[in-house]
């Protein structure tokens, strides 16, 4: 088994490939640039109106700080079975979660509320998801990140299974909370 920082043949998710283009670059390490970046994105949610919540904080932090912490002590297959695996859990998992913090109306992070911005101004989740992480993708490619099948695999697969699981994970908003 190689360690995960030397692993990327596969692909990384989107995001992942912006965020390794922009490391290389830099030379700080990559969950560090995920919440730089994560703090940039919030800059965008001015114009769509989306309000902060605890889990909008927690989520440029948390995931940052897990991801370098994670990346200096997991190992990955190297046989090929075991990475497919992965790669094709994945997507799933990652979308049923994403609809599971984000229907717990504690705040979404910044890139999911980039997607939940949009999706209250009338685009579909899924199709919003997809544009995003299209975009980001080009980017990082264009920084130099790693994409592979696995990126392709996330990047049009994830927007669809956040749309599928998000109305079935949302809870309703508390009575102290509705109009």
């Amino acid at each position: 088994m190689q360690p995960v920082a030397a692993q990327g043949r596969d692909g990384l998710g989107p995001w992942d490939v912006l965020h390794q283009g922009l490391s290389r670059r830099t030379g700080v390490p990559i969950g560090s640039v995920g919440i730089v970046v994560g703090l940039l994105v919030l800059a965008a949610w001015y114009p769509l109106r989306q309000r902060l919540g605890i889990g909008t904080v927690l989520n440029v932090v948390v995931i940052g700080v897990v991801v370098d912490v994670v990346l200096m002590v997991l190992e990955t297959p190297a046989a090929m079975p075991g990475r497919a695996a992965l790669m094709l859990a994945g997507p799933p998992l990652f979308g049923f979660g994403s609809a599971l913090y984000i229907g717990a109306g504690l705040g979404p992070g910044p890139r999911d509320g980039l997607m939940t911005g949009l999706a209250r101004r009338g685009w579909r989740i899924g199709v919003a998801r997809t544009a995003i992480e299209i975009g980001v993708l080009v980017a990082g490619i264009a920084l130099g990140g790693t994409a592979g099948l696995g990126t392709i695999l996330f990047a049009v697969s994830i927007g669809p299974l956040v749309q599928l699981w998000l109305p079935r994970c949302t809870l309703p908003p508390l009575a102290s909370e509705r109009p």
